[in-house]
């Protein structure tokens, strides 16, 4: 069936028909202090140069944060770390609290446990309609290679199935 382009919820309803992983984007606002949301909108764009992108909504109370920031980790998370995207897609929440994390580059807080991290400079941020879009330079990234991914498909999370990893 075909929509209009105007039905922007049955837009987002067949965007989110793609399967995606689940990410976990922080860096350290200009006080000092940590912050952090849940992402599904990440993206490798070069090898050479390494680089990655991420997008944010205009209207998010941590843009400017953002774009300040000398250094974002992009964690994506696990199958096991269902309850740290929803810590992280809750607002407003002391996010950080009671979590274990370590400072990565320009002390962008890294999560243990996470399929993979990428520390990433933040070279360039573009406007995209509602959204800015992010792109990093990778400098470091780590992984854990046999950890399954934390998944998102139609509103739900998800897993993958056994065998098919």
């Amino acid at each position: 069936m075909t929509q209009a382009q105007s039905d922007s919820r049955a837009l987002r309803n067949a965007l989110g028909r793609f399967a995606t992983g689940v990410a976990v984007v922080t860096a350290i606002d200009p006080d000092g202090h940590p912050i952090g949301l849940t992402i599904n909108s990440f993206s490798a764009v070069s090898l050479d140069p390494a680089l990655v992108l991420w997008c944010l909504d205009n209207n998010s109370h941590s843009l400017a944060a953002f774009q300040k920031a000398s250094h974002h980790a992009i964690s994506i998370l696990s199958a096991d770390q269902e309850n740290l995207s929803n810590r992280f897609a809750t607002w407003p929440a002391d996010r950080f609290a009671g979590l274990p994390w370590q400072a990565g580059l320009g002390g962008a807080p890294v999560f243990p446990g996470c399929c993979a991290t990428f520390e990433v400079a933040n070279e360039v941020a573009h406007a995209g309609g509602d959204h800015t879009i992010f792109i990093g330079r990778v400098e470091r990234f780590a992984e854990t290679p046999n950890l399954a991914p934390l998944l998102f498909h139609a509103g739900r999370y998800g897993r993958l199935v056994a065998g098919q990893e």
